[in-house]
């Protein structure tokens, strides 16, 4: 029997955002697939519904792989796979596998041989970098920042150390009631002539994205209190 396919379905990132984040091929495959393997169901349910979803929800099958999910076997995720449906997996936000624990579906997936295929959608990460202005062929993302202060300002050194040596752009996020503290450090700790990037409320109509300096940043008075922000660093000699 051949086994089905997994399709990676971006996920909105703001509210009414659908018509410029989702393609016309991602509203045609969701309306042949029943079964999803999801980080956040009611998100995923929303999700689907503004994409244009003409399948009764109530048919759907939804597995949840939240934080509360992970750590047990991955077995029940796979058997309508295996017996030849295919599923979509779903992020809380964004692109699945990237920044996104729905990457150990797919490396599970591979392991049994079972078809993968990524649908276009947005990416913060990669929307960031195309509106930094940064260098866009050499660049790393890091993920989160340590929490701990003394941690994070060493981190934000070395990242800055890293864009100068290797010329590639530096890219980080943070949980986002947290952002306030790590832009402070960021303006705090490197060097005047570095760049930063920030990249707030991507798709979103309140979309903010501005380039400076670590001198210019220092005379503005900037609020990212709970709204998703990239941050990008670059620092040339």
């Amino acid at each position: 029997m051949a086994k089905g396919t997994l399709y990676l379905i971006p996920v909105v990132m703001a509210d009414g955002a659908e018509a410029k984040s989702l393609t016309p091929f991602l509203s045609e495959t969701i309306n042949q697939i029943k079964e999803y393997i999801v980080e956040n169901e009611k998100t995923a349910r929303r999700c689907l519904k503004n994409a244009g979803l003409q399948t009764p929800q109530s048919e759907l099958i939804i597995h949840d792989y939240g934080k509360h999910e992970r750590g047990f076997s991955l077995k029940p995720y796979f058997e309508g796979l295996e017996k030849g449906e295919n599923v979509g997996l779903m992020s809380e936000a964004g692109c699945p596998g990237v920044a996104d624990p729905g990457a150990d579906i797919v490396t599970e997936a591979h392991r049994r041989g079972i078809k993968v295929v990524p649908l276009v959608g947005p990416s913060s990460i990669l929307l960031a970098l195309m509106a930094s202005g940064f260098n866009g062929q050499a660049f790393a993302f890091h993920g989160y920042i340590p929490i701990d202060k003394t941690d994070r300002i060493k981190r934000i050194k070395e990242l800055e150390s890293f864009s100068e040596r290797f010329k590639q752009t530096q890219i980080f996020i943070e949980t986002p009631f947290r952002n306030n503290p790590l832009f402070n450090d960021i303006v705090a700790s490197c060097s005047n002539q570095t760049r930063l990037c920030v990249a707030c409320n991507l798709t979103a109509e309140d979309e903010f994205v501005q380039t400076k300096t670590i001198a210019e940043w220092k005379a503005e008075k900037l609020d990212l209190h709970k709204k998703p922000t990239i941050f990008l660093l670059q620092k040339t000699k």
